[in-house]
């Protein structure tokens, strides 16, 4: 950089005792001289650049991301109503199994037979309420999914 020659002109700024601290940490952190970041930076500044800031994505990027989720969130409820379905199902099938190997049997013989035959239908049922996220396993133990209201 030009010292003291014809082809320079000292310029005198006043900055705050703050900002002439911080430029002369700067300054010494790119290893230049109080005058030569002042010189610098003014010229950074005077470049000519595009203040309009670019999207990483495009709208129709976006619209397609929107769309694709969209979809899997259709895909996901489609699922959750189908292995309801299966649940209400299998205790359904149960009920009218008994009543027809029982006909005439009371609403208490149908609630006993269901009672007692819980621990079959019981892990799938929980298999099933995994799949669909309303519970999780951890540690050998099933939780409630917090995100499930």
């Amino acid at each position: 950089m030009p010292g003291n020659s014809s082809e320079t002109q000292a310029t005198m700024t006043y900055p705050t005792t703050e900002q002439h601290a911080r430029w002369k940490r700067e300054a010494d952190a790119m290893d230049m001289s109080l005058s030569e970041f002042i010189q610098a930076m003014t010229e950074a500044g005077l470049k000519k650049f595009d203040v309009d800031v670019e999207p990483d994505e495009s709208l129709s990027e976006v619209r397609r991301q929107r769309n694709d989720l969209k979809r899997e969130l259709d895909r996901s409820r489609n699922r959750i109503t189908k292995l309801e379905e299966q649940l209400q199902t299998r205790e359904r099938q149960r009920i009218k199994s008994f009543v027809a190997e029982n006909p005439g049997v009371e609403l208490s013989d149908i609630i006993q037979d269901l009672i007692e035959t819980t621990s079959d239908r019981a892990p799938h049922q929980v298999a099933d309420l995994v799949a669909v996220g309303e519970l999780h396993h951890e540690d050998g133990a099933y939780y409630p999914n917090d995100e499930i209201k």
